[in-house]
C-alpha cells in the first residue's frame, strides 16, 4: 500500500497508554537503595520500601498529583491485604497490577564530587569565530559572483608582491576512494596499483617532483605486492621529501555518521602500519572529500600530534564569507576547551571542488586550461570549451602570466603570501602519460616564472607540509603555532551544500541497515579487543603464553581493517554502489550461557535468550535461581521456542556464567501476559501455545505518551528537475502524516522484568519496551522500529516526537558520539538545511526538562518546531542526484532502528547552565548511550564434559573505574610480525563531560568520580603492571614512562592513550 499524503494524525502510532506513567509506576515499586543510602538504613519489608519510594516521588513529582494519588491508593491496598512475596525472595504482583522484584541485596551509591561538575559551567577559551554566530549572520543567498559563481570579483594591485614575492606550492595528489562506483579490489586492480607504480618511477625522474597520498588501505595492499626495490624507492622518496603521507588513516573517514571509536581506530591502524613499515609520522591532515566537517576530527588529529590540516567540502556561503574576511585559515579550537590546548591550524579550500578547474584560482574556465590531462585527444575535456595547450616556447609567456593572474587572485583570499594549489582529482595519475603531461608542462611554467624576477613569484611542486612550513616560516613561528592575527574558530561545518539549495543531508540516513550493522560490529570489535588483551595478559601471568593461540590475533587485525574500511566517506554514508542476516540461534537446554559485559561499569540488566522449552530455570554460577520472564517468540511460527528474559548482574568488562536447565516447576519463572489488539475482529492467536495469549478487538484511538506524542511522517521528493538521491535531501515540501486504511495490530506484553507494546503497520513495526529493573536499563524507554519500505517510490519515512518542552528553535545533536553541538532551526534556510547527523543522540530541553533520543545507528535528525525531534528512518529513491554515483537508493533492506528515550528533570535550584556553544549529557545519559551501543553479548556453551574445568565468572578489574571515565579501547599492539601481538597493550581512556544539573537517578552500580585521577597499577586483578607510558592518540609519539604506581590524570572531555605492559 502506498504511503498516503492525507493530513491525518497517526492513530495507533503511539503504541502505549501513558508509557511514561507506566515508566514511573514500574520505577516506584522497584527497590531503590541508592536513594535511601544516605541514611544508612534499608527498609525491612516490601511495604516500607513502597512508602519510602512514595515519599521520594512526592518530593520530586509534585505536579503529577494524580499519579501520586494512585500510588498511595495502591500502597493502602497492599497494607490492607498484607500482600507480600510468598517467600520474600520471589517476584510478585501487587494489587494494582505492578510487578515487584526481589531485592538483590546490593546497595549502590552515587558519589560525584562537586569539583567534577564545574567543567560544564566553567569559562571557555574565547573564539573569534563561532560557527553558530556565522549561521545567524549570513543571509544564505546566492547572487551570481561572476567567473567565481558562488563568490565575488577579486582584484589586486600589480605591485603588491614587489617586496615579498608570492610563494606557490603546487601539490599533486590523487584521491582514491576505497569503494564507491567500483569495489575496493576493482579500484585497486584497475587504477590504484598503476598510480603507485607510476609514482615510484616518475618521481625518481626529477627530484623537484612532489606527490601526496592519504589512503593507507590502498597503500598497504600495494606494498604487499611491491618488490624490495619498489619498497626501497618509496622510502627514499619519503626521506627526500618528494612523497608525503597525509593524515595516514586507513581511509579518509566520513565525519558525519561515523563514531569516534571508529575514527580513532582507523587512524591508529593506518599510523601503526606506517610506523612499522616506513618509520614515518604524518604531520598534516588532508580531507578533501568528506561531505561536511566535524569538530571532532581536528581534536583527534591534534592528539595524534599532527600540526596542520586541510578541509574542502564546506557550504559555499560560508566559504564566500570566510574568503571576504580572509578567514580561510584559522586555528580550530574545541568549543569546550578552557584555553588553547586543542588548537590546530586549518586551511579551508575556497572554491567549489578539489579538482584542477577549481584549485588554481577563481575562474574555472582558465584553471581547466592548466589541467594537462585534458589536452586534446584525451578521454576528458574542459566543459568551458577552451582546452589546455601544451606549453612551448611560443606560448609560455602568455600561459605563465595567465596562470599567475589566477594564483594572485586566489592568494588575496588568504593572509600570507604563500599559496597552496592542489593538482589532482579522483584516481588521477593512473597512466604514465598523465605524469608526463602534468609534471613536464608545469615545470616549464615554474622555470619561466622563477627566472623572470619581474613576475615576483617563486613557484614549485610541493607537499602539503611544505606549504604549511612555508606559512609558519613566513610568520617566524614554530610549526603548529598560531600565526599573528589569524582567527580562532570553534564549531563545525554541517550541513554542507555545494550549490543552490542542494544540501547533502540525505546521506545522514541513506542505507540505515549498514549504518546499524556498522555500529554492532564496532561494539563487537571493541569487546574482542578488550577480551583478547586481557586473555593474553592473564596467559602471560599464568606462564601459559606459549599455549595461547596468538594466531587469533590475525583475525583481530582483519576485523580492525574491515571496520576501518567501512568508515570511508562513501561506505558508512550509504553512498556507494549496490553490490546479514544474524542468526543468534536457539539455545538447547540444558546449557550454559556466558554473558560478556563490554561496559567498564558493573551492569544490572535484563537479558533475553531464545530457549527450546518453556520449562526453564536459570541459575547463577553459585546456584542462586534468578527471576525469569517467559514470552512467546513472535518472529517464528514454531511453538518449540520461547524468549527467556532474566536479570543479570555483570562485572565490568567481565564474563558471568548462567546455567539453563529444564525444570517443570520453578517459582522464579513467570510467564508474560499477552494481549493482542486486532483490527475489526476478536480471535485467539496462536491457539494451543503454552504461553497465554489473549486477543481483543482494537479501536481507532490514538495512544499518547505523557507529554510525548510519537508520529510517523512521510517525505516525497521534488516533482521536477533535481530530486533527492543518495547524497541530497530535496523534499517536495513539509512531511505528511503516514496513513494506512486499517488500524495496526497491537500486541501488549506485561511481565515482571519488562512490559512492551508492539504495533504492526504495513511499512514498519514499532516496539516500545520498559524494563522493570533497577538502574540504567529501567530509566529509559526502549524503542525499536523495524522499517520495510521496499515497495515505495521516492519516499522517506520519519519518526517525529512532539512534546510540550519549550525548546524554542534550539536543539542539540552529537558529533561522532564524542561531544554535543547546539543547533538552531533557521526559517531562512530550506527545510533540508535544518537536518544534521545524529550518530548517538539528540535532545531538546527547557528550564525544567531534557528529552534525549539515544540512537544505536547514525541517522539524520532535526527539530522543525519547538518541542519536536524528528528522525529520518529510511529513504527509498529511484534516481541519481547527479553527484557521481549514477544510481538511486533502491537496495533497501528490512532494517531495525533502535533507540532509547530518556526523560530527565532538572534538579531543584539547578537552572539550565548550557552556554550558547556547549552542552553536555548527564551521567545517566552517558550510561544509557553505553548500554544501548554496547549490548551484553550472550555466548551459549555446551554442557560440561568430564575433565573440562568448570566455567567461572571472570571479573578482571580489581578497582572501579571512575564513572566519568570511558574505556574507549584496550588494544593489543602489533609486533613487527603483523600477525602476532607484541607484549604491549594500548589503553585508551576518555573522560566524559558531565551536566550535573539533572536529577540524579539510581544507576544500579556504585558510581564515584575522582577529579580525573586513576591508579592504573591497581586497576587489573591478578596482573602486574610493568610499563606505564603516555602516548599520542595513535601511539606514534611517546613520552617518558611513568612510575608503575603513578596516578594518571585526565581533564574532562580529553582522550588519552597509554602503552601498558601487563603480566
Amino acid at each position: 500500500m502506498k504511503l498516503r499524503k492525507q493530513v491525518t494524525v497517526c492513530g495507533g502510532a503511539i503504541f502505549c497508554v501513558a508509557v511514561f506513567s507506566l515508566y514511573l509506576m514500574l520505577d516506584r515499586v522497584q527497590h531503590d537503595p541508592a536513594r535511601r543510602q544516605s541514611s544508612g538504613n534499608f527498609p525491612r519489608s516490601q511495604i516500607s520500601v513502597l512508602q519510602n519510594r512514595i515519599e521520594q516521588l512526592e518530593q520530586l513529582l509534585e505536579e503529577n498529583h494524580q499519579i501520586i494519588s494512585h500510588i498511595k491508593d495502591s500502597v493502602m491496598e497492599l497494607t490492607d491485604t498484607g500482600a507480600v512475596s510468598p517467600s520474600g525472595h520471589l517476584p510478585f504482583r501487587s494489587a494494582n497490577g505492578s510487578w515487584v522484584l526481589p531485592f538483590d541485596g546490593r546497595p549502590t551509591f552515587l558519589a560525584v564530587k562537586p569539583q567534577d561538575c564545574q567543567f560544564a559551567v566553567g569559562n571557555r577559551g574565547q573564539a573569534d569565530v563561532q560557527m553558530l554566530d556565522v549561521y545567524s549572520l549570513l543571509k544564505f543567498d546566492n547572487p551570481d559572483g561572476g567567473v567565481w559563481k558562488q563568490g565575488f570579483d577579486i582584484t589586486y594591485e600589480p605591485d603588491e608582491w614587489d617586496n615579498e614575492p608570492l610563494q606557490v606550492f603546487v601539490v599533486p595528489h590523487s584521491h582514491n576512494d576505497p569503494g564507491w562506483v567500483k569495489t575496493f579490489d576493482k579500484y585497486f586492480t584497475d587504477q590504484t596499483q598503476h598510480i603507485l607504480n607510476n609514482m615510484v618511477v616518475k618521481l625518481a625522474e626529477d627530484p623537484r617532483r612532489k606527490f601526496i597520498w592519504s589512503e593507507i588501505s590502498f597503500f598497504s595492499k600495494w606494498w604487499e605486492t611491491a618488490d624490495i626495490h619498489k619498497q626501497e624507492a618509496v622510502r627514499k622518496l619519503i626521506l627526500g621529501g618528494q612523497l608525503e603521507i597525509v593524515t595516514g588513516g586507513w581511509v579518509m573517514t566520513d565525519e558525519a555518521n561515523v563514531h569516534y571509536f571508529a575514527m580513532i581506530d582507523q587512524l591508529i591502524e593506518g599510523h601503526q602500519w606506517l610506523e612499522r613499515n616506513l618509520g614515518i609520522t604524518p604531520r598534516s591532515g588532508w580531507a578533501v572529500d568528506p561531505f561536511g566537517h566535524s569538530a571532532t576530527m581536528p581534536y583527534l588529529l591534534k592528539r595524534a600530534n599532527l600540526t596542520s590540516m586541510l578541509i574542502q567540502r564546506v557550504h559555499y556561503s560560508i566559504k564566500k564569507h570566510f574568503a571576504s574576511t580572509r578567514s580561510l585559515e584559522f586555528m580550530w579550537r574545541q568549543a569546550w576547551d578552557t584555553g588553547a590546548n586543542t588548537d590546530i591550524f586549518c586551511h579551508m579550500m575556497p572554491f567549489y571542488s578539489y579538482d584542477v578547474p577549481h584549485t588554481c584560482g577563481p575562474d574555472p574556465k582558465i584553471c581547466c586550461q592548466f589541467d594537462f590531462k585534458r589536452l586534446p585527444g584525451g578521454r576528458i575535456n574542459c566543459p568551458w570549451k577552451v582546452p589546455p595547450k601544451t606549453v612551448v616556447e611560443a606560448n609560455i609567456a602568455e600561459r605563465a602570466h595567465l596562470l599567475l593572474d589566477q594564483y594572485r587572485k586566489k592568494s588575496k583570499l588568504y593572509r600570507s603570501k604563500v599559496l597552496l594549489v592542489p593538482l589532482g582529482d579522483d584516481f588521477r595519475y593512473d597512466k604514465a602519460l598523465e605524469w608526463d603531461q602534468q609534471y613536464i608542462n608545469y615545470q616549464k611554467l615554474f622555470d619561466y616564472m622563477n627566472t623572470h624576477p619581474e613576475m615576483h613569484v617563486q613557484a614549485q611542486f610541493g607537499t602539503l607540509t611544505d606549504y604549511f612550513n612555508a606559512v609558519y616560516k613566513a610568520h617566524s613561528i614554530p610549526q603548529g603555532s598560531r600565526p599573528p592575527e589569524y582567527p580562532v574558530l570553534s564549531g563545525d561545518f554541517f550541513a554542507y551544500a555545494d550549490r543552490e539549495d542542494h544540501y547533502w543531508t540525505g546521506y545522514f540516513t541513506s542505507r540505515p541497515f549498514y549504518k546499524s550493522l556498522d555500529r554492532v560490529i564496532e561494539s563487537h570489535l571493541r569487546g574482542a579487543e578488550i577480551l583478547y588483551s586481557l586473555a593474553v595478559a592473564n596467559a602471560r601471568h599464568a606462564g601459559m603464553e606459549g599455549r595461547y593461540p596468538v594466531s587469533d590475533y590475525a583475525l583481530l587485525v582483519d576485523a580492525r581493517r574491515s571496520v576501518g574500511l567501512f568508515q570511508h566517506h562513501d561506505a558508512i554514508t550509504g553512498t556507494a554502489k549496490e553490490n546479514v542476516v544474524i542468526d543468534y540461534g536457539i539455545i538447547i537446554i540444558p546449557a550454559y550461557v556466558v554473558l560478556f559485559n563490554p561496559v567498564e561499569q558493573e551492569r544490572l540488566c535484563a537479558v533475553t535468550v531464545l530457549v527450546n522449552t518453556v520449562r526453564v530455570r536459570i541459575l547463577t554460577e553459585d546456584g542462586q535461581t534468578v527471576p525469569v520472564q517467559l514470552s512467546a517468540q513472535w518472529s517464528s511460527a514454531s511453538q518449540m521456542s520461547a524468549e527467556a528474559t532474566f536479570m543479570a548482574r555483570l562485572p565490568p568488562l567481565g564474563l558471568a556464567v548462567f546455567h539453563l536447565y529444564d525444570s517443570p516447576d520453578s517459582p522464579m519463572t513467570l510467564r508474560s501476559d499477552t494481549l493482542l489488539r486486532l483490527p475489526g475482529r476478536s480471535v485467539t492467536a496462536r491457539a494451543g501455545d503454552p504461553l497465554p495469549v489473549r486477543s481483543q478487538q482494537a479501536d481507532a484511538q490514538t495512544f499518547y505518551i505523557i507529554k510525548v506524542q510519537m508520529q510517523f511522517m512521510v517525505y516525497g521528493t521534488r516533482p521536477s528537475k533535481d530530486k533527492s538521491g543518495a547524497y541530497l535531501f530535496l523534499p517536495d515540501g513539509k512531511a505528511k502524516p503516514y496513513n494506512q486504511k486499517e488500524p495496526p495490530v497491537v500486541r501488549v506484553v506485561e511481565g515482571p522484568l519488562f512490559s512492551e507494546v508492539v504495533a504492526h503497520y504495513q511499512h514498519f513495526q514499532q516496539t516500545i519496551r520498559i524494563h522493570n529493573v533497577p538502574g540504567v536499563d529501567g530509566l529509559s524507554v526502549e524503542i525499536t522500529t523495524m522499517v520495510d519500505i521496499r515497495d515505495q517510490t521516492n519516499k522517506e519515512l520519519a519518526m517525529r516526537l512532539v512534546t510540550d518542552i519549550q525548546s524554542g528553535d534550539v536543539f542539540y545533536t552529537d558529533l561522532n558520539g564524542f561531544q554535543m553541538q547546539p543547533r538552531r532551526h533557521y526559517l531562512k534556510l530550506p527545510l533540508q538545511a535544518n537536518f544534521y547527523p545524529m550518530p548517538s543522540q539528540a535532545y531538546i530541553q527547557d528550564s525544567h526538562h531534557r528529552l534525549t533520543l539515544h540512537t544505536a545507528q547514525s541517522l539524520g535528525v532535526s527539530s522543525l518546531e519547538s518541542g519536536q525531534l524528528e528522525v529520518i528512518m529510511d529513504r527509498r529513491l529511484m534516481q541519481d542526484d547527479n553527484r557521481g554515483l549514477g544510481q538511486g537508493l533502491k537496495d533497501n533492506k528490512k532494517t531495525a532502528n533502535r533507540f532509547r528515550l530518556l526523560l530527565e528533570r532538572r534538579s531543584t535550584g539547578n537552572k539550565m547552565t548550557d552556554s550558547g556553544t556547549t552542552s553536555f549529557p548527564s551521567i545517566l545519559s552517558h550510561m544509557t548511550d553505553a548500554v544501548l551501543n554496547h549490548e551484553v553479548l550472550a555466548l551459549p556453551v555446551l554442557p560440561k564434559r568430564r575433565g573440562i574445568p568448570p566455567l567461572q565468572t571472570f571479573a578482571p578489574l580489581k578497582s572501579l573505574l571512575p564513572c566519568d571515565f570511558h574505556l574507549l579501547n584496550m588494544r593489543s599492539i602489533q609486533s613487527q610480525d603483523p600477525h602476532s601481538p607484541s607484549p604491549y597493550t594500548a589503553l585508551i581512556l576518555h573522560r566524559l563531560g558531565l551536566d550535573c544539573g539533572l536529577e540524579v537517578q539510581n544507576l544500579g552500580f556504585n558510581c564515584t568520580t575522582t577529579q580525573g585521577q586513576l591508579n592504573v597499577s591497581g586497576l587489573f586483578k591478578n596482573l602486574d603492571l610493568q610499563l606505564l607510558q603516555p602516548m599520542s592518540l595513535t601511539l606514534m609519539h611517546s613520552s617518558t614512562p611513568l612510575a608503575n604506581d603513578s596516578t594518571i590524570s585526565l581533564d574532562p572531555m580529553e582522550i588519552s592513550a597509554f602503552k601498558l605492559k601487563l603480566r
